[in-house]
This record gives C-alpha cells, sequence and structure tokens, in this order.
C-alpha cells in the first residue's frame, strides 16, 4: 500500500504538474480550464432545470475570475514595457504599428480590470452605472488587443510566406549557401507554426469580450467550449 501511495505522489505527472502550477502562468493556465469548464457545465445544467448544482458551478467561475484577476495585477506594466521595447525595435512599419497597438490595447483592458476587480471584493464601491461603464471600457480594450493582434498575424503570416516562397524558388550549388537556405527555412516554418498558434487562440478568444459587449448573442456554453479549447492547445 505504502508502495502505490509513495509511486503515486512522486509520479513525473504529478511532480509535472507541481512545476507548473508553480508559476504564475501554470495557475493561470488552470484556473482559465477550470472557469471555462465551468462556464460551460453551469450552462448546461441550467438548461436541464437543475438551478441548485449550476449555481455551485457559477459561484466557481466567479471565483476564479477574481482569482485570476488578481494575479493580473501587476501585467498592465508589462505590457507597457513591451509596446515600449516594440517602439525601439526597428522592422515592418505596418506590424509594428500592431504589435504597439496590441500591448496598449492589453495595457487598457488590464488597468480597467483591477478596477472590475477591486469594485467586485468591495475594496471600493462603484455605483452600478459607473462599474458597467468601467466593465464595458475594460472590455472594449480586450477586444481591440485581440482585433490587433489578428490583423499582426495576418499581416506577418503573408510576409513570412513570400519569404518562404522566395527562398523555395532559389537554389545554390555551394553547399554552404544551400546549408544556409535550410536553416532559414526551417527558421521560418518556426516563426509560421506560432504565428498559426497565436491567430487560432485570438479566433477563439474574440468573442469572449464581443459577446461581454453584446455585439454577439453566444450563450455560456459556447463561450466556455472557446474558451476552454484556446486554453487546451
Amino acid at each position: 500500500m505504502s508502495s502505490i501511495a509513495y509511486q503515486l505522489i512522486l509520479h513525473p505527472v504529478v511532480s509535472q504538474s507541481l512545476k507548473v502550477g508553480g508559476t504564475n502562468l501554470g495557475r493561470d493556465k488552470m484556473y482559465r480550464a477550470i472557469q471555462y469548464l465551468a462556464r460551460f457545465l453551469a450552462w448546461v445544467l441550467l438548461n436541464r432545470g437543475y438551478k441548485i448544482q449550476a449555481a455551485r458551478w457559477t459561484a466557481l467561475k466567479a471565483h476564479l475570475a477574481l482569482a485570476r484577476k488578481v494575479m493580473r495585477l501587476g501585467k498592465p506594466i508589462e505590457h507597457l514595457q513591451a509596446a515600449l521595447r516594440a517602439y525601439q525595435t526597428s522592422g515592418i512599419a505596418a506590424e509594428q504599428i500592431t504589435i504597439i497597438g496590441r500591448q496598449l490595447a492589453y495595457f487598457g483592458y488590464l488597468s480597467y480590470d483591477a478596477f472590475v476587480w477591486a469594485n467586485a471584493v468591495k475594496f471600493f464601491n462603484l455605483a452600478p452605472s459607473t462599474a458597467d461603464r468601467v466593465s464595458r471600457i475594460s472590455n472594449r480594450f480586450w477586444l481591440s488587443g485581440i482585433l490587433l493582434s489578428i490583423t499582426h498575424n495576418l499581416l506577418k503570416a503573408g510576409r513570412l510566406a513570400n519569404e518562404v516562397k522566395l527562398l523555395q524558388g532559389q537554389s545554390w550549388t555551394d553547399k554552404g549557401l544551400a546549408v544556409d537556405r535550410e536553416a532559414r527555412l526551417l527558421s521560418l516554418d518556426s516563426q509560421r507554426a506560432g504565428v498559426r498558434y497565436q491567430f487560432v487562440m485570438d479566433v477563439l478568444d474574440v468573442w469572449i469580450p464581443a459577446s461581454g459587449l453584446g455585439l454577439v448573442s453566444f450563450n455560456d456554453g459556447v463561450l466556455g467550449i472557446f474558451g476552454q479549447v484556446a486554453n487546451s492547445i
């Protein structure tokens, strides 16, 4: 019995989970997964008439959302620093503008989100109309950041595709140049994979602030699935 417990407690999966959970990013990813699962389950149970059971998952979703807001309290400055670094870096103008815009939009989103959290935990009390306005402004910044990220990735994807096409159309007899060409193609493939990954994440995430602003009418079940898929890829 002790041997089984020993193997379970020290299992590599458990150790890896603890390692991931030991970072803010890992905890946020775990909380996000549970939050969107709770959102989906609450919607399913409520639609089947299980109001008491749905209330439990709704409460869990709300508390995890607040916990994630706490972990993001310092994030606005990180995005402001990223915007400044992007401004100081030379590159394609359109790509640079969209990435700076994205970082500034996330700075605004997370700054207003901090006020949403402070009001939710009663650190200070906002009038209902003011709280609603702050929440809407936060969602507008969030939506703007995602749309700018989508635009940036489309621009970058087009540029990378053109570079790949140009390299594939060239052939060198010099062995050293051929090796450099293959290395460059591998680097471009890696960058394109990263762009595709972020694009899929953004396309799934964009509906959440859009729904919060009333621009789309997706229910919590659909949004829960979108959030869960985006979190797991």
